[in-house]
């Protein structure tokens, strides 16, 4: 089996290459060959490649640069995963594709379910969503998988920011109103090649069904109390010295002005991806505990 990663170089398409290896042969472009800013190169390239299966973890990710480079955000978030979704119906490729917590408003009480209805309050949200809707029109194979709050020892992430800031300043005020799931990327890569294992016996098996599906880590903090679990994580695995761990002041999203609105609530519901294909993440901590433990000196 062939199988194509998009972003192989970003936070989850680093992790595919290592996951994805045991189901065959990974392909990985580079942002030269691959750079979805400029989708006409895409037909071509998945023409040469004739991959089976299409893993498209690359994305515009920069959430606030998204507010006024909205025409970007669209053209590689959306417009570029269309005629990609569109190339893998033509060549007969399974799509995988991932999307986000940030298509909802934040507003519901509860975990967000596949069935409750979209509505983005930023830019990159509404990117995002174009993107699912583009491959879900295409009517080819696929799976789209929402995930939030992503981060790993490499790339620009939570989790790295926090670490570098500790370092640097006695005290970090930190969010404490916008409630997720963090989720690792590797983690995050393992069941997406779990999912692709089990969708294409189903294709071999003539019952295949295209769907959306949530791919989060189970629990839920803040970023309030995913920084302070960093912390205390950080000092556990010797990665930063204890004099060194900052105070942490829990405050209102209105006391950190950004130029895109974030949801208050992002919790996802991952039922659906249990029931298809025995999937569930472990707690969002476990994850970030073998996340410290891989940075260790």
């Amino acid at each position: 089996m062939r199988l194509m990663v998009t972003g192989a170089n970003g936070q989850i398409g680093w992790e595919l290459n290592r996951s994805l290896a045991a189901l065959g042969k990974v392909l990985a472009p580079d942002r030269r060959q691959c750079d979805l800013s400029r989708s006409d190169q895409l037909p071509k390239l998945i023409s040469d490649l004739k991959p089976d299966v299409i893993v498209n973890a690359a994305a515009y990710t920069a959430v606030d640069d998204a507010e006024r480079e909205e025409m970007l955000a669209m053209t590689v978030n959306g417009a570029a995963v269309g005629v990609m979704a569109q190339e893998a119906r033509r060549t007969g490729a399974l799509l995988v594709h991932y999307s986000t917590d940030y298509v909802f408003d934040g507003r519901k009480d509860g975990p967000y379910t596949e069935e409750d209805p979209p509505h983005p309050i930023n830019a990159y949200g509404r990117s995002k969503l174009e993107g699912e809707i583009a491959v879900r029109d295409a009517g080819g194979s696929y799976l789209i998988l929402r995930t939030s709050w992503v981060y790993s020892p490499r790339g620009r992430n939570f989790l790295r920011t926090i670490l570098r800031l500790s370092r640097e300043r006695e005290e970090l005020r930190i969010v404490a109103d916008q409630t997720g799931a963090p989720t690792s990327a590797a983690q995050i890569a393992q069941a997406t090649a779990v999912a692709i294992d089990a969708a294409v016996r189903e294709r071999a098996e003539g019952r295949f069904a295209s769907g959306l599906f949530h791919l989060t880590a189970s629990g839920a903090t803040s970023w309030h109390g995913f920084a302070a679990a960093i912390l205390e994580g950080a000092t556990r695995h010797a990665l930063l010295a204890p004099s060194r761990v900052p105070r942490l002041v829990p405050i209102a999203s209105e006391e950190y002005p950004c130029p895109a609105a974030r949801p208050k609530n992002s919790r996802l519901a991952g039922d659906r991806l249990k029931r298809r294909f025995g999937i569930a993440l472990p707690c969002w901590k476990e994850g970030l505990s073998l996340c410290l433990k891989e940075m260790r000196p």
